[in-house]
């Protein structure tokens, strides 16, 4: 049985910046540091965090906590949010992927220059939360999937960094029938784009998919769902011991992607377990 690992499984570059600076911390000085809820999406990593001595603190627990210094996490908190904690007196580090950080810089000059934000993401999800607070007061968040309200005729439009690309060609389609001026900011990040792309191709190879990361991981959640959407036997885990031997009985390819969250760490677990069972990784992070 092959094991093929996807070479851009784990950690993009925003994910493992946080990481490094947030472990750094912990490895000088981390008595009274927190991180403003769970620096990434990912449980494990939480909780190696919280064995170094640095847990997520939600934000109405931070008037009650005795304070030295506070993690921004990778998806950025809204602005209003980070005007109100930096009159604490307590130390900042600003942890957010600089690519969020240029798509809330495209909402406020977006917003600054008339244009009605149309933000294409998940409402629920911190990224999109923080995207809103420079949007302006006329902002707009899809899904890609329901039907659009109606526009102004002058519209800007930026995009949570984990969307797939097709999800803003759908709303562009929607927006252009309405909209007589539009702006578009692709804040896709790069990462995303071509994870997924590898992701597809890998999955329409092999007889069974792994997708490693986070339950609550959105773009984890994402490579899952293509996945299944290629008609390809999927297992979304977190960790190597969820794995079932029977999932790999009479296989002969097995494909093993990861989610933006996930260590290294976590996906050679995985690439162990299933070689345990008589597998050949070829191509894996291990």
């Amino acid at each position: 049985m092959e094991i093929i690992t996807a070479k851009r499984a784990g950690f993009c570059f925003g994910v493992k910046r946080a990481i490094d600076i947030t472990f750094d911390i912990a490895q000088k000085d981390k008595q009274g540091v927190f991180t403003l809820g769970p620096i990434i999406h990912n449980p494990q990593v939480i909780q190696k965090l919280k064995d170094e001595g640095i847990s997520p603190l939600e934000i109405d627990e931070v008037a009650d906590t005795e304070i030295k210094a506070l993690i921004i996490r990778t998806h950025g908190i809204p602005c209003q949010l980070y005007d109100n904690i930096s009159s604490r007196g307590f130390r900042i580090i600003d942890a957010t992927c600089p690519f969020v950080k240029k798509a809330q810089d495209y909402a406020r000059h977006l917003s600054e220059s008339g244009y009605q934000v149309v933000i294409l993401g998940d409402r629920d999800h911190p990224e999109v939360k923080g995207l809103v607070s420079y949007a302006g007061r006329e902002v707009i968040v899809v899904d890609g999937e329901e039907p659009l309200p109606v526009l102004k005729s002058k519209v800007g439009v930026v995009v949570q960094t984990t969307q797939p690309l097709e999800a803003l060609k759908r709303l562009l389609s929607k927006i252009i029938e309405q909209a007589k001026e539009v702006k578009v900011y692709n804040t896709i990040c790069n990462s995303t784009a071509l994870r997924l792309k590898e992701t597809e191709e890998m999955a329409r190879k092999v007889d069974v998919m792994v997708v490693v990361g986070g339950k609550n991981s959105a773009n984890t959640t994402q490579l899952a769902h293509l996945c299944r959407s290629l008609d390809v036997r999927t297992y979304h885990i977190e960790t190597a011991d969820e794995i079932e031997d029977s999932w790999f009985d009479g296989l002969q390819k097995v494909g093993i992607t990861a989610g933006a969250s996930t260590p290294d760490w976590i996906i050679a677990d995985v690439e162990k377990r299933i070689s345990s069972r008589g597998g050949v990784s070829l191509n894996g992070k291990q």
